[in-house]
């Protein structure tokens, strides 16, 4: 799980995973963002469009002014952004090594890290 430890979302996933018993371990998303061709596995396997991956409330997204760039920038300039600033990515993201989730959805949780 990549995570960030201040971030209420990533806290709501722990608590889920540990009411679940579902073992995982944590990298932190701004000591340790995710390199570039980590990001480019996790947005391929996650099925998910890479917009996905941006952290659309976070202050960085707005000073660095994202809202227009994820229109325009090509996908390896974006995947270069996410690998350089950990608090532009969503979190938390959590993975097997197959499957991916972003964010925090219980439903999404229960169907893919429940079984």
């Amino acid at each position: 799980m990549y995570e960030y430890p201040r971030c209420g979302t990533c806290r709501k996933a722990k608590k889920f995973l540990d009411a679940h018993s579902v073992a995982y371990t944590t990298q932190q998303i701004v000591q340790q963002p995710p390199s570039k061709p980590e990001l480019a596995e996790l947005v391929a396997k996650s099925g998910l469009p890479l917009k996905k991956f941006f952290n659309t409330s976070g202050k960085l997204y707005r000073e660095l002014n994202m809202k227009e760039k994820v229109n325009v920038l090509s996908e390896d300039e974006l995947l270069e952004l996410l690998a350089a600033h950990g608090m532009l990515i969503k979190r938390p993201i959590v993975t097997d090594g197959v499957k991916v989730t972003v964010g925090f959805n219980e439903e999404t949780f229960k169907e893919m890290w429940l079984v």
